[in-house]
């Protein structure tokens, strides 16, 4: 067993090598009670992030959109070197007792990755978490402040980063999101 995880990590650490990643499994965080998927719906800005691969880019933001097949379309973009950048996946509530614990996938081939909604207002800001456990022996993890708009209040950011903190998700490598110059053309 020593042996394949001395093989298997360094195989694994240039896939995760712009994503947070930890030792031991992932944590579990309380998720957003009675949550309202319908309130939900709608643009949201991204503020900060645990850093991520596959946000590297300006003016980040996502819309949420309820299918007719009760799925939810998910379109982020962003502005990456100059050009508008967008990437279509697909939302599903797994779980009817849980429906702030939802399931997100951007390919056919790949299964849903979690998207809990830890905390939301509906109207200013929500707080999502991700987590993968790899073989039990570390973690990845995502974390986000997102916004009805492309700026929050300083101590909104902050109060948002002890919640997280409170659930034992570290935020230390938290980074803003550039939302400046985002309106105009690119």
């Amino acid at each position: 067993m020593k042996a394949v995880i001395v093989l298997l990590v360094p195989l694994l650490l240039p896939l995760v090598s712009a994503q947070t990643f930890r030792w031991g499994p992932c944590p579990t965080p309380m998720v957003q009670p009675n949550f309202e998927l319908n309130k939900y719906l709608g643009k949201w800005y991204e503020i900060e992030k645990l850093p991520a691969s596959f946000e590297r880019g300006k003016c980040i933001e996502a819309n949420y959109v309820l299918r007719p097949d009760s799925t939810i379309q998910v379109l982020n973009v962003q502005t990456y070197k100059g050009k508008i950048r967008t990437a279509e996946g697909t939302a599903v509530v797994q779980d009817m007792k849980e429906p702030a614990k939802l399931g997100v996938s951007f390919s056919y081939f790949t299964p849903y990755a979690p998207y809990w909604v830890l905390s939301t207002d509906y109207n200013s800001i929500a707080l999502v978490y991700s987590c993968t456990d790899v073989l039990r022996l570390f973690h990845v993890d995502y974390a986000w402040i997102l916004a009805r708009s492309r700026i929050l209040p300083a101590e909104a950011i902050y109060h948002a980063k002890e919640i997280f903190s409170r659930d034992n998700i570290d935020v230390s490598k938290m980074m803003p999101t550039d939302q400046q110059g985002c309106d105009g053309p690119i």
